[in-house]
């Protein structure tokens, strides 16, 4: 597996988007087991999850059990680098709301370093901006928690590039990670990319292949994708994993995946060249 770095620590070049386990159409917890077994198995040091990744309002929280329970039952499960987020709330109505305040966002760190039952985590991140909120007020509070010592490194999602340059300076220069939605179908995330880029901070796609459905084919305008995998004998999915690893050695894309043969067949884009001819045609699709 080719590597890359959050931080100070190194992670396979694509992790595990684990949300699709514990939400609304998630397998059950065997196959869930099975595919983060899988994951590891072929290399993966890097697995995304959050509080919020839960369908029930009383079970807050479920991802990050799922995740612990898998880790524990693996011999690969110490070497991976877990990463949550805190701010996100699902009330269990299939609604998503926000709470950036930090009385919130240090009881919500607490709880997850319960569930993944761990002095420290790995990575924690600021999941989306509360508009309620002063956004300094939000990153100040996982600037407390890097300071305390409950977490090991300090990221932030959903953010455009002023919150990332503020954030940054909130940290003291220790933002080590940004994670945004970034896809075929959508890449507004372009700025950000190329400010972590410039300023060597980890970009972690989130939904990386939400333009491709589940069919396996391409959206409409998205045609490049799939002409190109067939060229090379692999699926679209591949290689739009292979593209967005090309775009800077900071991108760590997070694929999500419920099925073992699925985080199997992403894992393997991190081994896909893509010539110069065909990212240009890919960037322009």
């Amino acid at each position: 597996m080719h590597t890359r770095r959050i931080g100070d620590v190194e992670v396979s070049a694509i992790g595990l988007g684990a949300m699709p386990m514990s939400i609304e159409g998630r397998p059950d917890e065997e196959r869930s087991l099975a595919t983060i077994h899988a994951a590891l198995d072929a290399g993966v040091t890097l697995i995304d999850t959050a509080d919020a990744y839960h369908r029930d309002a009383d079970e807050v929280g479920h991802n990050e059990s799922l995740i612990a329970k898998a880790l524990a039952s693996h011999d690969r499960g110490g070497d991976v680098l877990v990463a949550t987020k805190g701010g996100h709330l699902r009330p269990g109505d299939g609604s998503w709301t926000l709470d950036g305040s930090p009385r919130h966002l240090k009881a919500a760190c607490e709880e997850s370093l319960r569930r993944l039952g761990v002095e420290a985590i790995g990575l924690y991140q600021f999941h989306r901006p509360d508009p309620r909120v002063p956004y300094a007020e939000s990153v100040g509070a996982i600037r407390d928690l890097l300071d305390e010592g409950k977490i090991r490194m300090a990221g932030i999602s959903n953010a455009n590039p002023e919150q990332i340059r503020q954030a940054g300076e909130i940290l003291g220069g220790r933002l080590v990670s940004v994670q945004n939605q970034f896809s075929p179908a959508f890449r507004s995330s372009e700025p950000e990319l190329r400010l972590c880029d410039e300023l060597g901070i980890a970009f972690l796609p989130w939904s990386p292949l939400g333009g491709i459905s589940k069919a396996g084919g391409l959206g409409s305008g998205h045609a490049p994708f799939a002409r190109i995998a067939e060229a090379h004998g692999v699926s679209p999915q591949r290689v739009c994993l292979a593209w967005m690893l090309a775009k800077s050695p900071v991108v760590v894309p997070i694929p999500g995946a419920s099925r073992p043969e699925t985080i199997r067949d992403s894992l393997a884009a991190a081994d896909l060249t893509l010539t110069a001819e065909e990212l240009a045609e890919l960037d322009a699709a």
